[in-house]
């Protein structure tokens, strides 16, 4: 009866699908190419690669089990499965739940830019000063961030079978293929570089893809391992609540190895072919220094972009914002399902209740987000050296201090608490075969410790590698 109240997934498909779908976010599409363009290209690509079938695996495996077993979200699954991790649990719920107010402001960044490119009105959005002017406007971006938050709102509320798998087997194939064209457009497009010669794409793809080991050091090569760590947070959905909470709706039959390993292959391809979708066409219009623009690659970069395309750029700049919408939402339900999920297990309340208190709470929230960048604006030079508003001020808690916290905290459990055939037992318990057994044993004891306490380190700025 209680597993009936949550709901549950239909089948594995819905599960990959759904998982896949909240891993495959603006972390992705946005984080994941520009820090390949910084660190390296090709080296980022090894190094990542690696972390996603090693680390990534390990947590993911961890969390999905987790969940499965307790049948419970973050808030109740950890103090189950041993009273003195409850805090782990807590934190777990707290990640989602300050990540959905400014992923939702976000969100309505894509939402505005989308509306602005499928309106015929492209060439406004490469404009100086067309971002900075949205965003410090005082109820514009209010307006597209309640917008954006009522779309998850309305399929959270459905349920996880009518809401979550439904969409996500509607929404994922037109993802990668949006996704697909217009990786493959960016390597077909021709320009000249400053100094007169002809390039394509496929130079572009030349710089993203071999990598850059020219004034390589131990301390540059260190900095790139813990990107390519911070990333698959990001990439995974990852000590966030979400994959406890996915995991929870799969059921007792399912082969999750088999489930584990197609997120990790979805996850990954997607990744990549972000990197392929942005970093060749902004190479061959706007340089080496055009893809290292970071958080404006989105925002500023790429509609220039688009503009130096000419008359096709304007199509390829609505399937591109509508691809990143379709992400931003999948991502963005899972966050809010991780937060209502929680409420629902701890306080028995409705999933209607739970629904409507929390899009009312990250409204609120959201609203400070938006006027932190006009009424309530402010600069505050955060532990890792950045200087932040109301919304880095969010991302830097929940991302850089929180996360690194509950996925240590997990480790622990696992490895060292409750020991790692516990996990091993749950996902072979249909007697699948677990092929990575010792990897995942040495992975959750010794090496993915070490390395989230050293990340920690880095994001409270204990240690500096700059």
């Amino acid at each position: 009866m209680e597993e009936n109240k949550r709901g549950s997934f239909g089948g594995s498909l819905g599960f990959v699908l759904a998982a896949a779908g909240s891993a495959v976010g603006l972390g992705n599409i946005w984080r994941f190419p520009y820090l390949a363009a910084r660190d390296g290209g090709g080296l980022f690509l090894v190094i990542y690669i690696i972390l996603a079938v090693t680390f990534g695996f390990t947590l993911l495996t961890s969390e999905v089990s987790i969940g499965r077993m307790t049948k419970q979200s973050p808030l109740t699954a950890y103090g189950m499965i041993h009273k003195k991790f409850k805090w782990v649990g807590v934190l777990a719920y707290i990640v989602p739940f300050m990540i959905l107010p400014y992923y939702c402001v976000i969100g309505g960044w894509v939402i505005k830019y989308f509306m602005t490119f499928i309106s015929g009105n492209g060439l406004k959005a490469a404009e100086d000063g067309f971002f900075t002017g949205f965003i410090t406007s005082q109820y514009e971006p209010i307006v597209y961030t309640f917008i954006f938050l009522i779309i998850c709102a309305a399929i959270i509320i459905l349920g996880v079978s009518k809401g979550i798998e439904k969409s996500s087997k509607i929404i994922m194939p037109i993802l990668l293929v949006l996704v697909v064209a217009i990786a493959v457009y960016s390597l077909t497009v021709k320009g000249t570089s400053p100094d007169g010669k002809a390039i394509s794409g496929i130079d572009g793809l030349k710089v993203y893809l071999i990598p850059n080991l020219k004034g390589l050091t131990v301390k540059k090569f260190f900095t790139v391992l813990m990107d390519a760590l911070g990333q698959l947070f990001y990439s995974l959905s990852i000590a966030m609540g979400i994959m406890i909470t996915y995991g929870s709706y799969v059921s007792d039959d399912s082969n999750m190895v088999k489930s584990i390993n197609q997120i990790e292959i979805f996850d990954t391809l997607v990744a990549f072919l972000a990197g392929v979708m942005i970093i060749p066409a902004v190479f061959v219009f706007m340089g080496t220094d055009g893809m290292g623009a970071g958080p404006s690659l989105m925002f500023v970069s790429l509609p220039k972009v688009f503009k130096e395309m000419g008359p096709v750029g304007a199509v390829m700049g609505t399937l591109f914002f509508a691809m990143v919408l379709f992400a931003a939402i999948t991502s963005a339900m899972s966050v809010l399902e991780a937060v209502v999920a929680s409420m629902i297990d701890q306080f028995k309340v409705e999933r209607s209740q739970a629904v409507f208190g929390e899009t009312v709470i990250a409204l609120t929230i959201g609203i400070i987000v938006c006027l932190g960048y006009n009424k309530l604006y402010f600069e505050l030079k955060l532990p890792n050296g950045s200087i932040g508003q109301v919304l880095d001020i969010l991302d830097y808690i929940s991302n850089y201090v929180l996360m690194p916290i509950v996925a240590l905290g997990t480790c622990i459990l696992v490895g060292w608490v409750k020991k790692p055939q516990f996990i091993i037992d749950e996902t072979t318990k249909n007697g699948e075969k677990f092929g990575r057994k010792k990897l995942y044993i040495v992975m959750v004891k010794y090496v993915a410790p070490v390395l989230l306490f050293v990340l920690f380190l880095m994001s409270v700025g204990l240690i500096n590698l700059a």
